[in-house]
């Protein structure tokens, strides 16, 4: 997947978001804060000592445009709430949440209100559709919200009743389709507004193995053809490890790590991110160019190794090979190369 990483202004950035769930928290949060200088794990401790739940803690980072950025933790570290805190369906309790440079948390009610109808679209575990509407009717139905007329909001909605495969279905009632179709239609309705920016809590977790992977598939169809930026919530490393561009690690109210699926696979900072992926093959996550080393003088001919490629694709295609082998882009530029035999040792420590 692509995205636009470090290009313009990010779509999301949170800067020290808090979520404290007890009494006046916002007030002793601030406390918290002041007594102890700063340290947001010594504020923590001092709010749990008073009863509260800090179930967010001082998070930062950005999401940039275009990008498929997945939030994903233990049950209970808090990953689900961030995603609320940032689509303002809970108020932070510190901290700014700035959706392309606009803050969220001093916005009014009537513009998170316009926000939700016109920017950002969600889509939840749980489908939330309107057993006496057709497919088509749940799909148009934000935009009959917005005020579209029947006509135009009709063909939008078949446009991506379509785009979710589900052409064929329009007609159907949501008891008559299967719990992956009714997830396609949540999907189809969230993304029939258009929004900016999209936001996805564990939308495929209820599902059974064989439909969830194929809806993956189709989600990395449709994010590859709109190019969203998008906050995806899920406990499953496997699945984060297919869709993200970037993963952030969440634990007890704290990211602990974030970087791209071959960094949080191959250099986890701690124990808690090494037993996400301790059953990871890596050679199908980690890209060529983890190993790859600066070209000196190496023309594009060989067996054309892409820098986007796993350690396990690289190896079978140059395995008679023994000489440093051409690292390519996407535009057929040398830009390094890869010893097999690095290949080879990457793959072999893995496996130790």
């Amino acid at each position: 997947m692509t995205s636009q990483t470090g290009s313009g202004e990010p779509a999301i950035s949170c800067r020290n978001v808090w979520q404290v769930f007890g009494p006046n928290a916002k007030t002793k949060l601030a406390d918290a804060l002041a007594k102890a200088g700063g340290d947001s794990d010594a504020a923590a401790r001092d709010l749990r000592d008073q009863g509260l739940i800090p179930a967010v803690q001082d998070a930062t980072f950005d999401v940039h445009p275009g990008e498929l950025f997945v939030i994903m933790g233990l049950s209970g570290s808090g990953k689900s709430t961030i995603v609320r805190c940032i689509s303002q369906l809970l108020q932070a309790t510190g901290g700014e949440i700035l959706i392309e440079g606009e803050n969220l948390v001093d916005a009014s009610k009537a513009r998170l209100i316009e926000l939700r109808r016109r920017k950002l679209g969600m889509v939840f575990q749980h489908f939330g559709l309107f057993p006496h509407m057709t497919v088509t009717e749940n799909v148009a139905f934000p935009l009959k919200m917005q005020g579209q007329g029947k006509a135009e909001r009709m063909k939008r909605a078949l446009e991506v009743i379509d785009l979710v495969g589900l052409k064929g279905r329009e007609d159907s009632f949501p008891r008559e389709m299967s719990g992956g179709q009714r997830q396609r239609v949540g999907i189809a309705r969230s993304l029939a507004v258009n929004p900016d920016i999209w936001f996805l809590d564990e939308p495929f977790s209820a599902l059974d193995p064989l439909i969830r992977r194929q809806l993956q598939d189709e989600f990395i169809n449709i994010q590859a053809t709109l190019k969203k930026s998008i906050v995806f919530i899920t406990h499953d490393i496997a699945e984060a490890l297919k869709i993200a561009d970037r993963i952030a690690i969440m634990r007890d109210g704290k990211i602990v790590q974030i970087g791209t699926p071959t960094e949080i696979v191959l250099k986890p900072v701690d124990d808690y991110v090494r037993e996400f992926s301790k059953d990871v093959v890596k050679g199908r996550h980690a890209k060529v160019a983890s190993v790859m080393k600066p070209a000196e003088g190496v023309n594009s001919s060989g067996p054309g190794l892409r820098q986007d490629m796993t350690l396990e694709a690289a190896l079978a295609s140059c395995i008679s090979h023994y000489d440093p082998v051409p690292v390519l882009c996407g535009e057929g530029h040398v830009v390094g190369v890869v010893d097999p035999a690095d290949l080879a040792a990457a793959l072999q420590a893995e496996e130790t």
